[in-house]
């Protein structure tokens, strides 16, 4: 089975430091839809696995995050993609749970709702939480430089092997051979 794994703010759709708290507020990153398609096409299953601590923050209910999800899935079936399965951590970065990004509880759910390894998986995001819990798995830390991804390589932090692209349509043509 081929898998990829993507981080949604910042890697599909445009990011917020005041969190994307309604769908009104979810807007696709140019390309990223696209991206997803062809990721489809070539037979890929994908996955999305996001921190989502504005739920656990009392700033949106649980529905109004199904209800973004739902546009991010209608938008990607209309662009000829499709998204697998979304997992997110509803929680804020105080419970110290195990399932929020850098954490690999996220990316353990992910293998066994797949039934796979993911050692060797690409998973792509745009934070340095994003690319340790890839690296945690076993999976290829990618980053995009869209979202908080330029902040992120200018940091400097990357984990060693750290696949380093423009945007998630440049990160796709990467695996995809194109």
């Amino acid at each position: 089975m081929k898998l990829v794994i993507l981080d949604r703010d910042g890697v599909i759709n445009f990011d917020s430091d005041a969190y994307i708290k309604s769908p009104d507020e979810w807007k696709a990153i140019p390309g990223s839809l696209d991206a997803i398609a062809r990721l489809t096409q070539a037979g890929y299953h994908v996955a999305v696995a996001t921190n989502q601590a504005g739920v656990g923050r009392g700033l949106f209910e649980m529905a109004t995050l199904n209800a973004i999800h739902d546009k991010m899935h209608r938008a990607v079936g209309q662009a000829g993609g499709r998204i697998d399965a979304v997992f997110y951590c509803p929680h804020a970065r105080e419970s110290n749970c195990g399932c929020r990004k850098p954490k690999p509880g996220l990316y353990e759910e992910i293998s066994k709702r797949f039934g796979m390894s993911l050692k060797g998986i690409p998973c792509i995001g745009d934070s340095q939480r994003d690319l340790e819990a890839a690296t945690a798995v076993g999976g290829q830390p990618m980053l995009v430089l869209t979202g908080k991804g330029a902040m992120t390589k200018r940091e400097g932090k990357l984990p060693p092997g750290t696949l380093v692209f423009k945007n998630l349509a440049e990160a796709t043509k990467s695996f995809l051979k194109e």
